[in-house]
């Protein structure tokens, strides 16, 4: 069995410009927007997100929104699971993520 490991950037560099550059693209906005509507916290597969995208391009935009702080990895082998951090980013930049919720409810009225 292969050990899960996670992977995150440190909470204490959490930079608002690479946060505004990471939600500055709209595929990776669109995760943002989900995993902020989804009040549960749970883990999610990167291939959850139905994204348009090369699996070379989804890896690059999952790595651009860890690096920024905003999601944790956590590698099992053949997979990788994401997670909001929620409690940091609140902590560090609040409202953000009522605003990318908000965003959700307007996108999708019937959610």
């Amino acid at each position: 069995m292969v050990e899960a490991v996670v992977t995150q950037a440190d909470t204490d560099v959490l930079d608002l410009g690479a946060v505004l550059r990471a939600l500055g693209d709209e595929h990776r906005r669109a995760v943002m927007i989900e995993l902020a509507a989804d009040r549960s916290d749970g883990e999610r597969t990167c291939h959850s997100f139905n994204l348009p995208v090369s699996k070379q391009t989804r890896t690059y935009h999952f790595r651009t929104l860890r690096d920024a702080g905003l999601i944790c990895e956590t590698n099992y082998g053949n997979k990788k699971g994401v997670r909001l951090r929620r409690a940091e980013i609140d902590r560090r930049f609040p409202g953000l993520l009522d605003l990318l919720a908000a965003e959700f409810s307007r996108v999708n009225p019937a959610s």
